[in-house]
């Protein structure tokens, strides 16, 4: 980087980071979704020791500091001997902290379908599987998706502590820029500027779907079951 005020290529290295920023929420989304599913269907569970396994590890999740766990990924297995580059800790890091808290949102949205609907499907004498299946996953992921556009803006900005790490994603980025050229305020107003740009529809958006949810519930209080 050459030294002095900003330049068309202080510019690019910054869109550079931002584009490794959404790369990285991007990955911590749809894995940490996968594994939240899992969790999310673990948690309502018939089985006692499955849901008390996966509570512990809710817990634990969600009273460790992400960047305990970025920490615990990067240098602690390479301690242990396994060397990993920053975007595949980073990854991994981001992927349980996700899971664990999506898994719960999930959860809590599978548990608010109507006690009503449940026992409706039973009485079709359909199997747990397919009541899941059929009748009420149809139905939280209608509940589920506000909390979930919203908790998307959580991911992009905790993507920032990767930087710790050294993976160069927007945070970073910035970081080098400002070592060259030394000028704090206007590197850091530029990325609040461009992390603002990356929420802030999703935050409308989220807010938009919650509006349509309350709307719709205004309609028919039962929602009807079919076994197709």
């Amino acid at each position: 980087m050459i030294d002095g005020g900003l330049n068309s290529y202080h510019l690019q290295y910054l869109l550079f980071g931002a584009l490794w920023t959404v790369g990285l929420s991007l990955i911590a989304f749809v894995g940490g979704g996968l594994a939240g599913g899992v969790i999310a269907l673990a948690r309502v569970s018939p089985i006692k020791a499955v849901r008390w396994a996966t509570i512990a590890w809710i817990q634990i999740i969600q009273g460790t500091p992400l960047l305990v766990v970025l920490f615990l990924c990067y240098f602690g297995l390479s301690i242990a001997g396994l060397e990993l580059p920053a975007i595949v800790a980073a990854s991994i890091a981001m992927i349980v902290y996700v899971s664990a808290y999506l898994g719960e949102i999930w959860r809590g949205c599978i548990e608010s379908v109507p006690r009503t609907q449940w026992e409706a499907a039973e009485c079709l004498a359909l199997s747990r599987t397919q009541r899941m299946r059929l009748v009420v996953l149809p139905q939280a992921v209608r509940i589920a998706t506000p909390p979930t556009v919203g908790f998307m803006v959580q991911i992009v900005k905790n993507t920032s502590l990767a930087s710790i790490v050294g993976f160069i994603e927007l945070v970073r980025a910035g970081q080098l820029i400002n070592n060259s050229i030394f000028q704090p305020f206007t590197v850091y107003l530029l990325i609040a500027i461009v992390y603002f740009a990356m929420c802030y529809p999703l935050s409308v958006w989220s807010h938009k779907l919650e509006q349509r949810q309350q709307f719709g519930n205004r309609g028919p209080a039962t929602v009807p079951v079919t076994t197709a």
